[in-house]
């Protein structure tokens, strides 16, 4: 099934790796949408409530912890997320798990593994060069 109707909001203030995944995702045929901070990604999530969240965790105006706290709360409750982070601490990943985080990958990452986390939590076949649909 190709993923064209499904939507990802990517949230990080880091400018090249926000392109960098905007970029590949889109290729694997997503509909991206992104924000550079944390109120502008908790906006954008509660009006278009996307597929799948991709939130850093440390960010300018809201951290990506308190933007899962809040999404959390919401009438439907939290939106699967993959955090990532350039912060090496099990405390942190042990919170984001506790808050409903679905994977979590440190940074620097490559982004075939963001993309196969990406396919995974969406229930989408891996496809193109690293899928087993070319001939």
């Amino acid at each position: 099934m190709p993923p064209q109707q499904r939507t990802i909001l990517l949230v990080d203030d880091d400018h090249e790796i926000l392109e960098s995944m905007r970029m590949v995702l889109e290729n694997k045929g997503f509909r991206i949408l992104a924000a550079r901070d944390g109120n502008a990604g908790l906006m954008i999530a509660e009006r278009e409530n996307p597929d799948l969240l991709v939130l850093d965790m440390m960010m300018p105006k809201k951290s990506g912890f308190l933007v899962l706290e809040k999404l959390r709360n919401r009438p439907g409750g939290l939106i699967p997320t993959i955090m990532i982070t350039g912060n090496e601490g099990s405390r942190h990943r042990a919170y984001a798990e506790m808050l409903g985080v679905r994977d979590y990958i440190r940074k620097p990452f490559a982004m075939e593994k963001l993309v196969r986390s990406v396919e995974r939590l969406m229930g989408v076949k891996p496809r193109g060069e690293f899928g087993d649909d070319e001939a």
